[in-house]
């Protein structure tokens, strides 16, 4: 390959780009094979590394996406005698791990010239939030307009965000997503059928999505899994997440198994999938069928999943999803009055303030740790098994509704931050 040079006139800039990531991808592998690997003693005191940021100003607002901080969640370590540490993605500039995902679906656009910046272009998505979010975020920064296509039943306070950032917000009324008016699909429609004006004829429309691009998956695989690799120094015995669009958790854990096979560790990460009630995916985990039971003829509350929790959850395999279906070991089942009440405990004891998604999180991480810490047979030779999860957002966003204790506990849900049923494992 050294002898030949490839430019974007030869091959075309789309071809251009994906020979850039594959590239880039395949640098990466080469260097993780010839990575050594200590072996840590026995009797080391497990601490996270904490990559630091640039010292140097960053340039624009993208400049701050990622290098987010591990923590340890003191109260849920001391009581289950393992170590629960939180990738804090609430961090980023726009609130959520969905900064990375926008940034890379830019970026490969602007690579491919699907967008061009400071030319009247717009972005359209459908979202639940925080997707839209970071788009927005970004767009305006780097010189686009965006367009939002959201569900109506979401959190106010994220449509009135997205107002806030600049986009225009289009509000839909729930559906599956085989029906047209879904929200992703709306927001398809619209970047297929919009035409530029005569002010701006070179303006194009791009439709983001995120569900099946691949730059979701990558953003992971490229960034936030060798993020937490590096901070666990790769001795973490097990990696929690949700699946919004299943990007994080396939990106991730596809990276940490890779890793893991390169390097000759004794035991790979074990990768759990965090499900809420209404969602079809801890099934297909569990028994290969992408089914729940609020699937059942007017069982249903809401179209999308059924439940009190936003931004993850599935009934459908995205290719996102799919992409991570090979290293993904089991699933945890969460219930709504599980996630309230978790979130209301990290308050309390942790002085974290997070929202729906991250509760859902701490449920299964916990059930994980406790699970591990009972067989050996899955983790390191560590007596504290290492667990890390997704904080995804604040409890900022949910102001109007998870954390709403009068909305909660209309819906005959606890509000109290008693765990310990949860800590039965």
């Amino acid at each position: 390959m050294s002898g030949h040079f490839f430019n974007a006139e030869s091959l075309g800039a789309l071809a251009f780009a994906r020979l850039h990531k594959a590239l880039a991808v395949a640098y990466m592998r080469r260097k993780l094979r010839r990575a050594p690997h200590k072996a840590p003693e026995e009797d080391d005191e497990f601490e996270p590394i904490q990559l630091r940021r640039n010292d140097s100003v960053a340039t624009g607002i993208d400049g701050l996406i990622g290098n987010t901080p591990l923590l340890r969640i003191k109260s849920l370590s001391d009581l289950t005698g393992c170590e629960i540490l939180g990738k804090a993605e609430f961090l980023n500039p726009g609130g959520s791990p969905k900064d990375r995902v926008a940034l890379q679906i830019i970026q490969e656009a602007e690579e491919s010239g699907e967008l061009v910046p400071n030319m009247g272009s717009w972005i359209f998505e459908g979202t639940v939030g925080s997707t839209g979010i970071s788009l927005a975020t970004l767009a305006r920064a780097k010189g686009y307009n965006c367009c939002i296509v959201v569900p109506d039943d979401v959190a106010e306070e994220k449509a009135v965000l997205l107002r806030r950032l600049g986009a225009t917000v289009e509000l839909v009324r729930p559906r599956g997503i085989v029906d047209p008016r879904h929200f992703v699909n709306e927001a398809r429609a619209r970047a297929q059928n919009w035409k530029p004006d005569e002010n701006e004829p070179y303006a194009t429309a791009f439709f983001a999505d995120q569900f099946e691009t691949e730059a979701n998956f990558y953003a992971h695989y490229q960034h936030t899994g060798p993020e937490i690799w590096k901070q666990t120094n790769g001795e973490l015995d097990a990696f929690v997440s949700g699946t919004g669009t299943g990007g994080t958790l396939s990106g991730v854990a596809t990276f940490l198994k890779e890793t893991a096979k390169v390097q000759g560790r004794r035991h790979s990460p074990l990768i759990v999938v965090a499900d809420p009630p209404g969602s079809g995916v801890y099934n297909r985990i569990k028994f290969g069928v992408m089914y729940n039971s609020t699937e059942a003829e007017g069982t249903r509350r809401r179209y999308q999943v059924d439940t009190v929790v936003e931004g993850i959850g599935l009934n459908r395999l995205t290719h996102n999803l799919e992409l991570g279906l090979p290293v993904i070991d089991t699933a945890e089942h969460v219930t709504d009055d599980e996630a309230v009440r978790m979130s209301r405990w990290l308050a309390k004891h942790d002085g974290l303030f997070l929202g729906s998604s991250s509760a859902v999180h701490c449920v299964a991480a916990v059930r994980t740790a406790l699970r591990l810490k009972k067989d050996d047979s899955l983790r390191t030779h560590r007596d504290r098994p290492i667990i890390v999860t997704i904080l995804a957002d604040s409890g900022t966003r949910h102001l109007s509704k998870f954390q709403n204790d009068d909305v909660m506990q209309a819906r005959g849900l606890r509000v109290d931050d008693d765990i310990s049923d949860i800590l039965q494992g």
